[in-house]
């Protein structure tokens, strides 16, 4: 999961000593061409993901809505990375649906930990009790299984896989699968974005066509792309996923999503069109955009040393780049007569480099997702990075 915006320095310690290693270990891969990486289609399945950069027309149609035509109003949910911030969506999730005005959204989409929240979302209230368990009981400390210095450094990541495939494994069963499946043929699109490490592009699986597929891997492939999406880089291992272009079977490598874009809101190609699609004639289209961090800036007297000053750029950037993806999002709801919303942490709220998936932390950070919905105080109709109100009190 993309890491908080107070970015973990022991992170960039193991990570800085792994560059300083000459000759480390990694996996052997079937190599294959740029023109093969273009044309790659995973094996078995058909029209299940883009690029982000990809041109509007070449974007598979989900399958028509049965009397979309009388539609009056449509809903997009954008929910961003941001780690163990991730708590912050269940809280609003939950007391969304505790105030009766949660919409059935019509559309879904998934970042790093928001990838991890966005089937619970796209299914609506009832699995509201499984994503609050999620990221409140505890579980998540079990995903810092420390594979520290040395091993870690010689091998393909600095912590195992194992505990985030287990996790999700637990939690996404074919149950939900077939549940993904039954929305999606009714017209509904529920969308998960990784970054191909080996072609620098973000891509943008629909996960309702794995669902709907009715391949025997479809529940393997639905888990890899969210285990993927939620990957930190280098500290947790990109998943290979099998793919073939021609007669030629190798291995794409995916990773966080976070590092394409920390949400997936509006495709590049549509952005830049000179004749952008729009809502139809009379209906009206909502986007809520729910940010698991921290838009405005966060004071903190920073040591003067390498490490700590390493771990505070990347704060700094990880901010930049969620804002980088915001502003334009926003200016084209603006020119396309979308009406959007955007929710983001807005309190300081203490927190151990030390220990990223802390529980007392997300079970803080839900509650002010909770409190400030129940409060009709959390959406804003525009970003707003400057704005810093006092610590939240647990």
């Amino acid at each position: 999961m993309t890491p908080p915006a107070n970015i973990c320095t022991r992170l960039v310690c193991q990570i800085l000593l792994a560059v300083l290693l000459i000759g480390c270990t990694s996996t052997q891969r079937v190599a294959y061409l740029a023109d093969e990486a273009n044309s790659a289609q995973v094996s078995g399945f058909h029209a299940i993901r883009t690029n982000l950069d990809a041109r509007p027309d070449t974007m598979a149609k989900p399958p028509q809505r049965a009397h979309a035509s009388s539609k009056a109003e449509m809903n997009y949910l954008v929910i961003s990375g941001g780690g163990s911030g991730g708590a912050f969506s269940a809280g609003v999730l939950k007391a969304w649906s505790e105030t009766g005005t949660r919409p059935r959204f019509d559309i879904v989409s998934g970042v790093s930990t928001g990838a991890l929240i966005a089937p619970y979302a796209f299914l609506g209230s009832s699995y509201d009790d499984r994503l609050v368990d999620l990221y409140t009981s505890g579980v998540a400390k079990n995903l810092v299984d420390a594979k520290w210095l040395p091993t870690g450094l010689l091998g393909t990541s600095l912590l195992k896989q194992g505990p985030l495939r287990k996790m999700v494994e637990r939690y996404i069963t074919e149950d939900v699968l077939k549940t993904v499946a039954v929305e999606y043929r009714k017209g509904r699109r529920l969308l998960v974005l990784t970054s191909n490490l080996d072609s620098q592009r973000a891509v943008i699986w629909d996960m309702g066509a794995i669902a709907n597929s009715g391949k025997p891997d479809a529940l393997r492939l639905f888990q890899d792309v969210l285990i993927a999406s939620a990957s930190i880089p280098g500290v947790y291992p990109a998943v290979l996923i099998r793919v073939h272009s021609g007669n030629h079977v190798f291995e794409e490598m995916h990773s966080d999503g976070g590092s394409g874009s920390q949400i997936l809101a509006v495709p590049d190609g549509f952005m830049t069109s000179a004749n952008p699609a729009k809502p139809r004639p009379g209906v009206r289209l909502n986007m809520y955009v729910l940010v698991n961090n921290a838009l405005m800036p966060e004071f903190e007297n920073v040591k003067n040393n390498t490490l700590s000053v390493m771990a505070r750029a990347y704060s700094i950037q990880v901010k930049s780049q969620t804002r980088s993806a915001l502003l334009p999002s926003y200016m084209f709801a603006q020119r396309v007569g979308i009406r959007f919303h955007v929710a983001s942490i807005d309190r300081q709220i203490d927190y151990s480099v030390l220990d990223p998936f802390n529980t007392e932390y997300m079970r803080s950070v839900f509650r002010l997702g909770y409190s400030e919905t129940i409060a009709g105080k959390l959406w804003k109709d525009k970003p707003i990075f400057s704005e810093t109100k006092a610590e939240f009190a647990p």
